[in-house]
């Protein structure tokens, strides 16, 4: 493996995910990617509220990426950090093609069954349509069972 890429929102799922392709990279002592994804507004939102609504979301990816680059487990490391508009699953699919990444990670967040039926969830959509090999990282508890949510 030469590049792997961790998809990131900020949520309890993604830096664990973040954590498990951290310790990837180093093991394999590949190149590590963060990738964060600004979502674009939903379809019924005005057109006017569009561009100062897009422009709140890219500012707090930004600021979750800063957050993250802070972390002692990160400081030192040679990280290629990201932050694009779209759609999640989407970006991080376009973003491993565009860069030949051989490996993707990302957080498991647990939703509804109607919810998964009717949008899909991100990592669903990733493990479909990657060019490469994925791992969804799942919470875990301190038993180490699994953790939904």
């Amino acid at each position: 493996m030469h590049d792997i890429l961790a998809g990131y929102d900020g949520s309890a799922s993604a830096q664990d995910a973040v954590w498990f392709a951290t310790d990837l990279a180093d093991k394999e002592a590949a190149r590590l990617h963060i990738l964060t994804v600004a979502r674009l507004p939903d379809w019924g939102a005005l057109s006017y509220e569009r561009p100062e609504m897009m422009e709140m979301e890219k500012q707090h990816c930004e600021d979750l990426i800063m957050e993250l680059k802070g972390q002692p487990a990160l400081s030192g490391k040679a990280v290629h950090y990201e932050v694009v508009v779209g759609h999640p699953a989407k970006e991080l699919v376009l973003y491993a093609e565009r860069h030949n990444i051989d490996h993707l990670v990302v957080g498991h967040r647990g939703r509804t069954a109607f919810d998964r039926w009717l949008l899909g969830s991100v990592a669903r959509q990733v493990i479909a349509y990657a060019p490469c090999s994925v791992t969804i990282v799942r919470r875990r508890t301190s038993d180490g069972a699994s953790k939904q949510g």
